[in-house]
């Protein structure tokens, strides 16, 4: 268990749950959260955040859609029974109009893209009740936001460039330049 409560700030904004099986991933955004004023406990797996939920009882949660051991989408309404007014926040890096759809009418409040800017999961979190949050002042650009998918699915393929290259239906040589270059602005 990865329970990552901030020492140096008081929990301003109360209780958040997160739970996300890239190791990387969690620990950044639960140090990040904490920051900003949240309580964190994160966890590595469905299974984990499912064993938190009665104790925790959390104000918020980020739950990334597809877990080691299963769909994070099956957490919002074990939530929503812990307490009502929970609320979640759907991380996805496979992210397609079905699942954003499913997220909402389970209850989660966004569904948002990985990588997601931790601004952009802070401002969703604490959008008043009703209303959308603010649009990001700098989205990542759409050079960005490519590479970054590929970024992902190429540690998805255990840094096996033909693999990734089958799998984004791109020629591996491109992919391989690609990988060469820095990442995009």
């Amino acid at each position: 268990m990865d329970t990552s409560l901030t020492e140096a700030q008081p929990a301003a904004h109360g209780t958040l749950l997160l739970a996300d099986d890239d190791t990387a991933f969690r620990q950044r955004l639960a140090l990040t959260l904490g920051r900003r004023g949240f309580a964190v406990t994160a966890a590595a797996s469905l299974a984990e955040a499912r064993s938190l939920i009665p104790q925790l009882k959390p104000d918020y949660a980020v739950l990334d859609l597809r877990l080691g051991d299963g769909n994070g989408l099956d957490l919002v309404a074990e939530l929503r029974q812990a307490r009502e007014d929970t609320r979640v926040i759907i991380l996805t890096g496979y992210g397609n109009l079905a699942t954003a759809v499913a997220a909402v009418k389970e209850g989660a409040i966004d569904y948002l893209a990985k990588p997601a800017d931790p601004e952009d999961i802070v401002n969703a979190l604490l959008a008043p009740e009703g209303e959308k949050p603010e649009p990001p002042a700098e989205p990542m650009s759409a050079d960005r936001v490519r590479w970054e998918h590929i970024q992902r699915v190429y540690e998805l393929c255990d840094r096996n460039v033909s693999e990734t290259a089958r799998r984004l239906k791109m020629h591996r040589r491109t992919l391989q330049r690609i990988l060469a270059k820095r990442s995009p602005r």
